[in-house]
């Protein structure tokens, strides 16, 4: 329990640890050993991309940085820059507007394809909405943001769009092609998708694409180590 004069003393207390805290920032601005930490969320099938290089890198540039890593599904990711718990986000592309709270930049233009089991269909003429909708669909959740693209799609052609199977994990996903389950609707750029050789990629007619993101929200003044990652980022796609 604090005293009547710990209590009188406790916001100059906390005004001292919040300028400590600042000096120790600026030092470390300064004199270029950038320290505490950054906490990126991201959804799966990041390997393939450039989001491991830039990550290398940034640790090359400032190993003092302890970096979080928090996997989850696109609308989660969002809400957590939304609310702060999340310094940015790697992720699909909302299909509406983003908030003007909210900076991006596009990592990548990704596209939905079909995998069917290996040798059961050419990949060479693509597969029609129609035709994947007279199968039983394997593909992510509701929770997922990349669902919404895919049901949209189907929408626009008119039709059904049910699904038999969900899950968020595409590995998970070629394995059921594999059992004969049904097709699967899985992104291009999943490295699972392109290593697999149990199944073949097919494109579908009309193509269903999106954007992959990074994400975070804007503010005056940013975290050091958030705008050392931006800084590097603009950079390196220079």
């Amino acid at each position: 329990m604090l005293t009547r004069g710990g209590i009188a003393l406790l916001p100059h207390a906390r005004a001292c640890l919040a300028a400590a805290a600042a000096a120790v920032v600026e030092f470390e601005d300064r004199s270029g050993l950038l320290g505490g930490s950054l906490t990126l969320g991201t959804v799966g099938g990041l390997e393939g991309t450039c989001v491991p290089h830039l990550l290398g890198e940034y640790y090359r540039r400032h190993p003092g940085v302890a970096v979080n890593l928090v996997g989850a599904s696109s609308p989660s990711l969002l809400a957590g820059v939304r609310d702060g718990s999340l310094d940015a986000a790697v992720m699909s592309a909302p299909r509406e507007d983003l908030s003007k709270v909210i900076g991006s930049r596009v990592l990548l233009r990704d596209w939905i394809v079909a995998a069917v089991p290996a040798g059961s269909r050419s990949a060479d003429r693509p597969m029609t909405l129609d035709e994947v909708s007279e199968t039983p669909i394997i593909t992510y959740g509701t929770d997922s943001g990349v669902r919404g693209f895919i049901s949209d799609a189907f929408a626009a052609e008119g039709l059904r769009f049910d699904v038999a199977y969900a899950t968020n994990n595409v590995a998970l996903q070629l394995a059921l092609v594999v059992e004969n389950v049904g097709i699967a609707l899985a992104p291009y750029s999943s490295p699972v998708l392109l290593a697999s050789e149990k199944v073949t990629v097919i494109p579908l007619d009309p193509p269903i694409s999106f954007h992959k993101v990074f994400v975070w929200r804007l503010e005056r003044n940013l975290n050091a180590p958030l705008k050392a990652f931006l800084d590097m980022w603009a950079e390196l796609a220079a």
